[in-house]
């Protein structure tokens, strides 16, 4: 009987897709386009279900120089065999594996008052921290770094700091790597619409701005940014002065068969199914 691959019901990480043999819609040319298009801040408005974190996820394989804390790199050039990007040129495929990334979801921000969404943020914004805490290691951050980036890690540091906290590891990363990083920002949407709802919209919008606004905006460390939510937050309340920024919604021809499903796509799986 002929093997028919699982349908991949929930799942949103690109490493899991690939290595448990799900079905799998190639979008991977998703990154000659970006880096083609070489957008400095890049956001994607869609629909929910739309695999954007897993689009973010498959980003994140691709580009990110993966370290583990003992120091140990990861060749993640196997989740790629067979896709589309490795016969895309020399061109594009020379930036696998190259860059420090940084990524981030705020999905968790989604709570009934400031205070926890606040600290549900903070624990994602750990997370990151610990993830790279390779950094420590050696001497490319100075002891003062360090005791900082160690702050971020036990979540002791202030507010003021957490709203810079993107740019600061972005920041230790390049020091490490001597490359620049990409930002990767996924539901970025999801603390300010849940504020508007719960009633601490201003708030929120404020600690928002100067989290992405230091990282996003004049930060001489920053390779790209992506960034993929539902809404699209208007400019003047989140994203002041941030001229270097590509909108693409669902309306754009740019992009549009990367998220969702095109019909050649859907007519594949029905045939691949029997149905």
């Amino acid at each position: 009987m002929e093997y028919i691959k699982p349908l991949p019901i929930g799942v949103e990480f690109y490493k899991d897709m690939v290595s448990e043999g799900y079905y799998y819609v190639d979008k991977t040319l998703l990154i000659r386009d970006i880096l083609a298009q070489k957008s400095k801040v890049t956001l994607f408005t869609r629909p929910r279900r739309f695999g954007k974190t897993l689009a973010q996820s498959m980003l994140q394989t691709y580009f990110e120089k993966e370290i583990l804390p003992d120091g140990t790199a990861v060749d993640n050039s196997a989740y790629f065999n067979g896709k589309k990007i490795m016969e895309a040129g020399e061109e594009y495929t020379k930036h696998m594996g190259k860059y420090p990334v940084v990524f981030l979801s705020l999905k968790s921000a989604k709570q009934p008052s400031y205070d926890i969404a606040y600290e549900k943020i903070k624990e994602s914004v750990t997370n990151e921290f610990i993830r790279h805490r390779y950094v420590l290691e050696g001497d490319a951050l100075l002891l003062l770094q360090k005791e900082r980036y160690n702050l971020f890690m036990e979540q002791k540091a202030r507010l003021p700091e957490y709203a810079t906290s993107l740019l600061f590891l972005s920041d230790c990363l390049v020091q490490y790597h001597k490359q620049k990083a990409v930002i990767l920002i996924d539901e970025y949407d999801v603390p300010l619409e849940n504020a508007y709802f719960e009633g601490f919209y201003d708030k929120m919008v404020s600690f928002i701005r100067s989290l992405f606004e230091s990282v996003l905006k004049t930060n001489k460390n920053l390779g790209f940014a992506v960034i993929t939510g539902c809404l699209r937050i208007s400019r003047e309340s989140i994203f002041t002065g941030l001229n270097n920024l590509n909108v693409v919604s669902v309306l754009d021809e740019n992009y549009a068969e990367y998220f969702g499903f095109v019909q050649d796509e859907i007519d594949d799986m029905l045939d691949a199914y029997g149905i």
